[in-house]
């Protein structure tokens, strides 16, 4: 199934029960009172988690969604029902704004958490409400009020400790190959990558991390160019990039400069994106004679005064992979540790 990231819905809580007028009338009883009952409160909506769920898909067609309206009072001072509630699904990983002020409701990130994203009307009041010692008998009562109408906008956003980063053909669909069992389409051309792919690294038993190969950026991604800045938000979760490099690319382009127009798009992006834990993978090195390779890699380290940690891989032969994937997973747990005692305080 395509990786569906966007989606529109409108969502709307249940209207209040109107409060009821209503007279107690029993024989020998010449002057019963009012005896009218609140109405009930509308139903909310609710988005929920669910880890089964891992598309935006089924909102393609469905789109509208009510909760239940409060039902009405009654005679007997009984109160009308509460509406149901209605929960809707969506995928773990899922920000929700509000499409007409582009404000962050919330960010749904744990299997079965909610969110309330419309809340019910009030119900309306009976006319045993306003019974009083000047007005015995009162005729007034209180309309429910309206349920809350929302128009949302549900993002989805990869869920994965380690983005790789890269211009288009650079390797990186390759490369979560080599490392996963992940099977994304390669290809010789740019733009091979559509949708985001997801890969389960395992390091050892009981030990993995997720990794994201996200389409390749280009020039102008953060302004909307290629496949344009839907996929900047999917590195927005991500504790570690892992920024691709061709060391030998088919059109002679300069590796530093390959890794600038990167770098400069994803801090036009954000500022906080631009100063993430970057790591430069140098790929495809299998494609330089042995004894060049130092001077090749260190002209690139060199040009880019890269002072972070460099790997030397070639994706195609898995050359230099397993190494890759133990140092992240060894980050990874040394992230866990550091963000334990904080979890605490």
């Amino acid at each position: 199934m395509k990786f569906v990231d966007e989606a529109r819905i409108q969502v709307k809580a249940g209207d209040g029960g109107n409060g009821c007028v209503s007279f107690r009338r029993e024989k020998y009883i010449e002057y019963g009172g009012p005896d009218g009952g609140d109405g009930g409160d509308g139903g909310c909506v609710y988005l929920e988690a669910s880890k089964d769920l891992n598309t935006l898909a089924d909102f393609r067609h469905a789109r509208h969604f009510e909760a239940e309206r409060g039902k009405n009072g009654f005679g007997r001072n009984m109160t009308g029902h509460r509406g149901e509630d209605k929960v809707i699904q969506v995928p773990i990983g899922t920000a929700v704004y509000d499409d007409e002020t582009d404000e962050l409701i919330g960010d749904i990130t744990a299997d079965k958490e909610r969110l309330l994203v419309a809340q019910g009307g009030y119900h309306g009041l009976g006319n045993l409400r306003y019974k009083s010692s000047v007005n015995r008998a009162p005729r007034q009562s209180k309309p429910g009020t309206p349920g809350e109408l929302r128009q949302l906008r549900l993002e989805m956003r990869v869920l994965a400790d380690v983005g790789l980063l890269g211009l288009p053909n650079a390797g990186k669909s390759t490369l979560i190959t080599s490392m996963s069992s992940a099977r994304p389409k390669i290809a010789d051309y740019p733009f091979t990558t559509l949708y985001p792919n997801l890969g389960v690294v395992k390091v050892q038993d009981y030990k993995s991390f997720v990794i994201a190969d996200i389409p390749g950026l280009i020039e102008g991604a953060a302004e909307g160019a290629g496949l344009g800045v839907q996929f900047l938000k999917h590195l927005s979760r991500t504790s570690l990039l892992l920024h691709l490099v061709d060391v030998a690319p088919i059109d002679e382009s300069d590796p530093v400069e390959s890794v600038r127009i990167i770098e400069n798009e994803l801090q036009k992006y954000s500022d906080e994106l631009g100063t993430r834990e970057r790591w430069l993978v140098l790929n495809k090195i299998d494609l330089i004679a042995e004894e060049e390779q130092d001077a090749r890699c260190q002209q690139i380290i060199d040009g880019l005064n890269w002072k972070g940690p460099v790997f030397r891989v070639s994706a195609a032969t898995n050359f230099g992979t397993k190494d890759l994937g133990y140092k992240i997973m060894q980050y990874m747990d040394e992230q866990s540790m550091q963000a334990e005692p904080s979890s605490h305080s």
